[in-house]
């Protein structure tokens, strides 16, 4: 059985694994102090190309959306999502847990746009009774998105503005931002991104890393105390040095990114063998998670051989499901994937 369902089932880069045993037996300062953790903070400022941004290292998603999220909101403040973003669908209510609504708007393609967050904010602040409803004060956006679609530069840049016109803060998950970046589609810049948001992580867990994620923050209003918060949430890692080792062997030598555009590269030709062969597809992907439509028989055809994920019903017989290539993807796996795909149909 070969692997199409997550791009987080292997382990980590075979530099990652060599830097990790090497250091094994160091004895380093705590809780993402050491040397490791500094490094790779100022490496990640660098390619961000924002100096007076905080860095912190985290374990996982959830865990950085929650700590982040909770952190900066007051207990009767909400986050607006798209309705298939990931803290309002995979998270198990972890934002609602943690006492902050997400405040929810209707997506056909996993994106929010800027003029739904403005009606969303400007109905609430017309409400007379508003202080009886929760408070809008962040948005939150992937990129790319659950649907492996891409904001814009200009998307970002109107989504910015209606933050700025009513006072939100702007919060970008990037659990595969690596793998937006390196879509041929993209035209936003890290540093742009860097500018355009108040918040935003780099994944690690997906792309590259036994584990981990790496939260900057740009706005430096949303730094104070930030590490109380990351510690009430237990996301204060005693073994800190093992994130910031990991980030800091990611952002050496162009690893993220070159491993990055081999899982799109990988993920496109499994878009482009799909295409050829007359499949339509629920999104139009530019990254490494593909979303073809297949009828029930040929699904079951396809999983003899290789696990990827069902998405959704679109009709009796026709079914949306996901392939997601990652960094450790095989070019083989999917030569063995594309030649299925070329039997499918005859």
């Amino acid at each position: 059985m070969i692997l199409f369902e997550n791009d987080y089932a292997e382990g980590a880069t075979p530099e990652i694994i060599d830097r990790l045993t090497a250091t094994n037996f160091e004895q380093t300062p705590g809780y993402g102090l050491d040397q490791y953790s500094k490094a790779a903070a100022e490496k990640i400022k660098q390619a961000s190309q924002i100096n007076e941004a905080e860095v912190h290292f985290l374990v996982g998603g959830t865990q950085t959306n929650r700590t982040a999220i909770s952190a900066l909101l007051r207990p009767f403040q909400g986050v607006i999502a798209a309705e298939t973003a990931h803290i309002a669908t995979h998270e198990t209510g972890a934002i609602e847990a943690s006492g902050h609504k997400v405040l929810t708007l209707p997506s056909c393609d996993g994106k929010v746009t800027a003029s739904a967050i403005d009606k969303l904010v400007q109905h609430h602040q017309l409400d007379e009774a508003r202080e009886h409803t929760v408070q809008p004060k962040m948005v939150y956006i992937s990129q790319p998105t659950e649907t492996g679609l891409l904001y814009t530069k200009q998307e970002l840049a109107d989504i910015q503005a209606v933050c700025r016109k009513f006072d939100l803060l702007f919060y970008l998950d990037g659990a595969r931002l690596g793998y937006g970046l390196a879509a041929p589609e993209n035209d936003v810049s890290l540093p742009e991104i860097a500018r355009l948001t108040d918040l935003f992580y780099f994944g690690g867990t997906k792309i590259g890393a036994l584990f981990g994620e790496a939260l900057v923050i740009t706005n430096t209003a949303c730094q104070n105390d930030f590490r109380y918060a990351i510690k009430q949430n237990g996301a204060m890692f005693a073994k800190g040095r093992l994130l910031g080792l990991q980030f800091d062997t990611l952002f050496s030598h162009d690893l993220y990114m070159k491993i990055c555009h081999h899982a799109v590269t990988e993920g496109l030709r499994i878009k482009q063998a799909f295409a050829e062969h007359g499949f339509t597809f629920r999104y139009d992907s530019p990254t490494n998670q593909q979303f073809p439509i297949l009828t029930r028989s040929e699904i079951s055809n396809l999983k003899r051989d290789f696990s990827f994920t069902y998405w959704e019903e679109l009709s009796e017989d026709d079914h949306a499901v996901r392939f997601c290539t990652s960094w450790a993807t095989k070019p083989k796996e999917v030569d063995q994937l594309i030649k299925a795909i070329s039997q499918l149909r005859k």
